[in-house]
């Protein structure tokens, strides 16, 4: 049986530092190799996420807490884990919406996500690719993984945070926010509060399936959306 280690802030950083690097390197090849404006650039985000969740699962292994960051395991119930998922993704299609016409109301820009849109419905191939390779591998799987598995794990851990649990969630949905950045900042606060209710989630369920599902099914809806109505 691995021993728990005690995580102080500086090991933390240092592992943090690591999973991000590891995840910008991951994208950096499918970029290089195809360019910014391929189909193909799906595979960016999925070798980013590759990356990252082997370099957070190295970590968490180390410290002895795989299964209580990734959480994993299988669930006692599908059903209720498919509904709880639905549900989720509904409530966050739903805040998609009305906080795309909040911000338009308050005058700011619109979600800037013309360019993603543009190479993910292409054609039929490269929808099924973005869906299966962004939506789901990347997207789906490997954030919630990261975000709601390896950095919530973590932060419950650190001195200061330990008992305060609140500011775990709120220090998360602000790191799974700033990378969408370049949606701008209706982007950026529209993915925060999606955060919130995530992190919210992970504090009722014992698994991260719900998540993972729920986050696939919500981007799933957005590219076929888009696809339909471009």
């Amino acid at each position: 049986m691995i021993e728990t280690r005690r995580l102080g802030w500086g090991r933390f950083l240092l592992q943090l530092f690591t999973v991000a690097l590891a995840y910008v390197l991951g994208s950096v090849p499918a970029v290089l190799i195809w360019g910014e404006k391929s189909t193909l650039l799906a595979l960016s985000p999925l070798g980013g996420a590759v990356a990252g969740v082997l370099v957070a699962w190295l970590w968490l292994r180390r410290d002895g807490v795989v299964r209580e960051a990734f959480a994993l395991a299988r669930p006692s119930s599908w059903k209720q884990t498919w509904l709880i998922a639905i549900a989720a993704a509904l409530a966050i299609i739903i805040w998609f919406q009305l906080g795309g016409l909040l911000f338009k109301w308050l005058g700011f820009p619109s979600v800037a996500t013309d360019q993603i849109i543009d190479l993910a419905t292409q054609s039929p191939a490269s929808l099924l690719l973005w869906i299966v390779a962004v939506a789901w591998v990347s997207a789906g799987f490997g954030e919630e993984v990261l975000w709601r598995g390896f950095l919530f794990e973590r932060l419950k851990r650190l001195p200061g945070l330990a008992n305060r649990l609140w500011l775990v969630i709120v220090v998360q949905a602000a790191a799974f926010a700033l990378p969408h950045a370049y949606q701008g900042w209706s982007g950026v606060i529209i993915t925060g509060v999606v955060g919130l209710f995530f992190g919210w989630l992970r504090t009722k369920v014992q698994s991260l399936w719900p998540l993972i599902l729920a986050h696939g099914l919500v981007d799933t809806a957005m590219l076929c959306t888009a696809y339909v109505t471009k």
